[in-house]
Protein backbone atom coordinates (compact mmCIF):
# COMPACT_ATOMS: atom_id res chain seq x y z
CA UNK A 1 0.00 0.00 0.00
CA UNK A 2 2.91 2.56 0.91
CA UNK A 3 4.79 1.66 -2.65
CA UNK A 4 1.14 2.13 -4.44
CA UNK A 5 0.73 5.31 -2.38
CA UNK A 6 4.39 6.42 -3.73
CA UNK A 7 3.66 5.86 -7.36
CA UNK A 8 0.77 7.87 -7.03
CA UNK A 9 2.61 10.74 -5.47
CA UNK A 10 5.04 10.90 -8.28
CA UNK A 11 2.39 10.37 -10.96
CA UNK A 12 0.76 13.66 -9.52
CA UNK A 13 4.29 15.21 -9.35
CA UNK A 14 4.98 14.95 -13.12
CA UNK A 15 2.29 17.11 -13.83
CA UNK A 16 4.64 19.90 -12.80
CA UNK A 17 7.34 19.26 -15.73
CA UNK A 18 7.25 21.85 -18.09
CA UNK A 19 9.57 20.90 -21.62
CA UNK A 20 11.24 24.48 -22.41
CA UNK A 21 10.36 26.16 -25.99
CA UNK A 22 13.01 24.77 -27.99
CA UNK A 23 15.64 27.33 -29.40
CA UNK A 24 15.17 26.55 -33.78
CA UNK A 25 16.20 28.26 -36.98
CA UNK A 26 13.63 28.59 -39.77
CA UNK A 27 14.38 28.17 -43.76
CA UNK A 28 10.44 29.63 -44.49
CA UNK A 29 10.89 32.90 -46.35
CA UNK A 30 7.41 34.89 -45.66
CA UNK A 31 4.70 34.86 -47.43
CA UNK A 32 2.63 37.95 -48.05
CA UNK A 33 -1.19 37.66 -47.87
CA UNK A 34 -3.99 39.83 -49.76
CA UNK A 35 -6.81 39.30 -47.25
CA UNK A 36 -7.00 39.70 -43.39
CA UNK A 37 -6.34 35.72 -41.99
CA UNK A 38 -5.95 35.85 -38.34
CA UNK A 39 -4.94 32.74 -36.12
CA UNK A 40 -5.31 32.64 -32.68
CA UNK A 41 -3.14 30.17 -30.87
CA UNK A 42 -4.49 28.42 -27.31
CA UNK A 43 -1.78 26.64 -25.21
CA UNK A 44 -2.42 23.92 -23.43
CA UNK A 45 -2.88 23.21 -19.25
CA UNK A 46 -0.03 24.34 -17.23
CA UNK A 47 1.62 25.94 -19.65
CA UNK A 48 2.12 29.69 -21.19
CA UNK A 49 2.03 31.35 -24.66
CA UNK A 50 5.83 31.24 -24.66
CA UNK A 51 5.00 27.15 -25.59
CA UNK A 52 3.76 28.37 -28.89
CA UNK A 53 6.32 30.51 -29.76
CA UNK A 54 7.46 28.12 -32.71
CA UNK A 55 4.35 27.81 -34.30
CA UNK A 56 3.68 31.62 -33.48
CA UNK A 57 6.58 32.23 -36.10
CA UNK A 58 6.24 29.57 -38.69
CA UNK A 59 2.58 31.27 -38.95
CA UNK A 60 4.18 34.52 -39.32
CA UNK A 61 6.41 33.56 -41.43
CA UNK A 62 3.58 32.00 -43.84
CA UNK A 63 1.60 35.29 -43.62
CA UNK A 64 -1.01 35.02 -40.91
CA UNK A 65 -1.64 37.84 -38.05
CA UNK A 66 -1.21 35.74 -35.02
CA UNK A 67 -2.67 36.06 -31.77
CA UNK A 68 -0.75 33.69 -29.26
CA UNK A 69 -2.94 33.95 -26.04
CA UNK A 70 -1.91 33.67 -22.50
CA UNK A 71 -4.78 33.00 -20.00
CA UNK A 72 -4.58 31.20 -16.51
CA UNK A 73 -5.78 27.64 -17.75
CA UNK A 74 -4.89 26.37 -14.23
CA UNK A 75 -6.85 28.98 -12.68
CA UNK A 76 -10.46 29.19 -13.60
CA UNK A 77 -13.17 26.53 -15.26
CA UNK A 78 -13.13 25.85 -19.03
CA UNK A 79 -16.04 28.05 -19.08
CA UNK A 80 -14.90 30.97 -17.73
CA UNK A 81 -11.69 30.64 -19.49
CA UNK A 82 -13.81 30.52 -22.95
CA UNK A 83 -16.35 33.06 -21.83
CA UNK A 84 -13.87 35.53 -20.50
CA UNK A 85 -10.21 35.13 -21.73
CA UNK A 86 -11.39 33.97 -25.50
CA UNK A 87 -14.06 35.82 -26.00
CA UNK A 88 -12.17 38.92 -25.23
CA UNK A 89 -9.49 37.62 -27.67
CA UNK A 90 -11.95 37.35 -30.29
CA UNK A 91 -14.45 39.99 -30.32
CA UNK A 92 -11.73 42.89 -31.92
CA UNK A 93 -11.48 41.11 -34.97
CA UNK A 94 -15.62 39.19 -35.31
CA UNK A 95 -16.48 42.42 -37.35
CA UNK A 96 -13.64 42.71 -39.61
CA UNK A 97 -14.36 42.73 -43.62
CA UNK A 98 -13.43 39.85 -45.63
CA UNK A 99 -11.02 38.80 -42.63
CA UNK A 100 -10.84 35.11 -41.37
CA UNK A 101 -10.09 33.69 -37.84
CA UNK A 102 -8.29 30.26 -37.50
CA UNK A 103 -7.34 28.57 -34.52
CA UNK A 104 -4.97 26.45 -33.56
CA UNK A 105 -4.61 24.75 -29.47
CA UNK A 106 -3.04 22.68 -28.03
CA UNK A 107 -4.30 20.01 -25.17
CA UNK A 108 -6.88 22.01 -22.82
CA UNK A 109 -6.98 24.69 -25.43
CA UNK A 110 -9.06 22.75 -28.11
CA UNK A 111 -11.59 21.94 -25.55
CA UNK A 112 -11.96 25.70 -24.17
CA UNK A 113 -12.28 26.55 -27.73
CA UNK A 114 -15.21 23.92 -28.27
CA UNK A 115 -16.85 25.23 -25.34
CA UNK A 116 -16.44 28.62 -26.82
CA UNK A 117 -17.91 27.24 -30.28
CA UNK A 118 -20.76 26.05 -29.45
CA UNK A 119 -21.81 29.32 -27.45
CA UNK A 120 -21.19 31.70 -29.80
CA UNK A 121 -21.94 32.24 -33.75
CA UNK A 122 -18.28 32.93 -35.23
CA UNK A 123 -19.37 33.94 -38.78
CA UNK A 124 -15.50 34.62 -40.50
CA UNK A 125 -14.89 31.51 -38.73
CA UNK A 126 -12.03 29.92 -40.80
CA UNK A 127 -10.21 26.62 -39.81
CA UNK A 128 -9.51 24.86 -36.99
CA UNK A 129 -6.50 22.29 -35.97
CA UNK A 130 -5.93 20.56 -32.90
CA UNK A 131 -2.71 19.53 -31.36
CA UNK A 132 -3.24 16.22 -28.55
CA UNK A 133 -6.67 17.62 -27.80
CA UNK A 134 -8.22 15.53 -25.00
CA UNK A 135 -12.17 16.01 -26.98
CA UNK A 136 -13.31 12.36 -24.75
CA UNK A 137 -11.59 13.34 -21.74
CA UNK A 138 -8.05 11.55 -20.30
CA UNK A 139 -7.87 8.46 -18.30
CA UNK A 140 -5.31 10.92 -16.03
CA UNK A 141 -7.89 12.63 -14.93
CA UNK A 142 -9.78 10.23 -13.85
CA UNK A 143 -7.25 8.60 -11.59
CA UNK A 144 -5.99 11.84 -10.25
CA UNK A 145 -8.84 14.51 -9.92
CA UNK A 146 -9.38 13.93 -6.37
CA UNK A 147 -5.84 14.24 -5.04
CA UNK A 148 -4.36 17.25 -3.45
CA UNK A 149 -1.32 17.98 -5.73
CA UNK A 150 -3.45 17.27 -9.24
CA UNK A 151 -5.65 20.16 -7.79
CA UNK A 152 -2.57 22.38 -7.13
CA UNK A 153 -1.13 21.63 -10.85
CA UNK A 154 -4.16 21.42 -12.85
CA UNK A 155 -6.61 23.70 -11.28
CA UNK A 156 -10.50 23.84 -11.46
CA UNK A 157 -10.33 22.99 -15.67
CA UNK A 158 -7.74 20.18 -15.35
CA UNK A 159 -10.13 18.46 -13.55
CA UNK A 160 -13.27 18.53 -15.93
CA UNK A 161 -11.37 16.66 -17.58
CA UNK A 162 -12.74 13.20 -17.05
CA UNK A 163 -13.54 10.75 -19.97
CA UNK A 164 -16.98 9.60 -17.55
CA UNK A 165 -20.05 10.90 -19.49
CA UNK A 166 -20.59 13.96 -17.50
CA UNK A 167 -17.30 15.44 -17.85
CA UNK A 168 -17.38 18.72 -19.75
CA UNK A 169 -15.90 17.49 -23.51
CA UNK A 170 -18.33 14.59 -23.65
CA UNK A 171 -21.19 16.90 -23.12
CA UNK A 172 -20.10 19.45 -25.78
CA UNK A 173 -21.35 16.83 -28.51
CA UNK A 174 -20.27 16.89 -32.23
CA UNK A 175 -18.00 19.70 -33.85
CA UNK A 176 -19.81 22.16 -36.73
CA UNK A 177 -16.71 23.24 -38.55
CA UNK A 178 -13.67 22.58 -40.42
CA UNK A 179 -11.12 20.83 -37.98
CA UNK A 180 -8.33 19.00 -38.39
CA UNK A 181 -6.94 16.61 -34.84
CA UNK A 182 -3.01 16.02 -34.66
CA UNK A 183 -2.73 12.92 -31.91
CA UNK A 184 0.68 11.69 -30.78
CA UNK A 185 1.58 8.06 -30.14
CA UNK A 186 5.07 8.38 -28.08
CA UNK A 187 5.66 8.74 -24.96
CA UNK A 188 7.84 9.98 -22.46
CA UNK A 189 5.80 9.25 -19.49
CA UNK A 190 5.40 5.15 -18.88
CA UNK A 191 3.89 5.52 -15.95
CA UNK A 192 1.33 7.58 -17.45
CA UNK A 193 0.64 5.05 -20.09
CA UNK A 194 -0.13 2.62 -17.95
CA UNK A 195 -2.99 4.18 -16.94
CA UNK A 196 -3.65 4.95 -20.57
CA UNK A 197 -5.71 2.38 -22.57
CA UNK A 198 -4.35 1.77 -25.95
CA UNK A 199 -1.89 4.00 -28.29
CA UNK A 200 -1.52 7.59 -26.42
CA UNK A 201 0.86 10.66 -25.96
CA UNK A 202 1.85 9.97 -22.17
CA UNK A 203 -1.57 12.61 -21.45
CA UNK A 204 -4.32 11.67 -23.91
CA UNK A 205 -5.03 8.69 -26.06
CA UNK A 206 -5.31 8.60 -29.23
CA UNK A 207 -8.60 7.60 -29.39
CA UNK A 208 -9.69 9.86 -26.69
CA UNK A 209 -8.03 13.27 -29.09
CA UNK A 210 -11.13 12.05 -32.13
CA UNK A 211 -14.65 14.04 -32.04
CA UNK A 212 -17.17 13.28 -33.85
CA UNK A 213 -17.55 16.09 -37.16
CA UNK A 214 -13.87 16.49 -37.55
CA UNK A 215 -12.69 16.58 -41.45
CA UNK A 216 -9.37 14.81 -40.88
CA UNK A 217 -6.81 13.53 -38.48
CA UNK A 218 -3.22 12.29 -38.63
CA UNK A 219 -1.09 10.27 -36.18
CA UNK A 220 2.39 12.30 -35.69
CA UNK A 221 5.12 9.69 -33.47
CA UNK A 222 5.68 12.52 -30.44
CA UNK A 223 4.84 12.86 -26.77
CA UNK A 224 2.19 15.13 -25.32
CA UNK A 225 4.60 18.24 -24.79
CA UNK A 226 6.86 18.00 -27.37
CA UNK A 227 4.41 18.01 -30.14
CA UNK A 228 3.93 21.25 -30.70
CA UNK A 229 7.94 22.27 -30.98
CA UNK A 230 7.55 18.98 -33.55
CA UNK A 231 9.04 21.16 -37.60
CA UNK A 232 6.80 18.42 -39.15
CA UNK A 233 4.03 18.58 -36.97
CA UNK A 234 3.68 22.43 -37.91
CA UNK A 235 4.23 21.76 -41.77
CA UNK A 236 0.57 19.62 -41.09
CA UNK A 237 -1.14 22.69 -39.71
CA UNK A 238 -0.06 25.15 -42.32
CA UNK A 239 -1.13 22.70 -44.74
CA UNK A 240 -4.47 21.87 -43.17
CA UNK A 241 -4.83 26.45 -42.73
CA UNK A 242 -4.27 26.11 -46.01
CA UNK A 243 -5.77 23.29 -47.84
CA UNK A 244 -7.97 21.80 -45.33
CA UNK A 245 -7.04 18.51 -44.84
CA UNK A 246 -3.56 17.54 -43.66
CA UNK A 247 -0.77 16.30 -45.96
CA UNK A 248 -1.35 11.97 -46.24
CA UNK A 249 2.17 10.54 -44.93
CA UNK A 250 3.51 7.40 -46.78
Amino acid sequence: MRFKGFISVCLVILLYFIVAPQRYETGRSVVPRDTSEYVILLHGLTRSRRSMLRIEKELTLAGYKVINMDYPATQKTIEYLAENNLKAAVEPYVQEADSKIHFVTHSIGGVVLRYYLKHHDLPNLGRVVMISPPNQGSEIVDHFKKAFLFERAAGSAGKQLGTDEDSLPQRLGAVDFELGVIAGNRSINPLYSILIPGADDGVVSVESTKVEGMKDFIIMPHSHACIIQSETVIDQVLHFLEHGLFKKRE
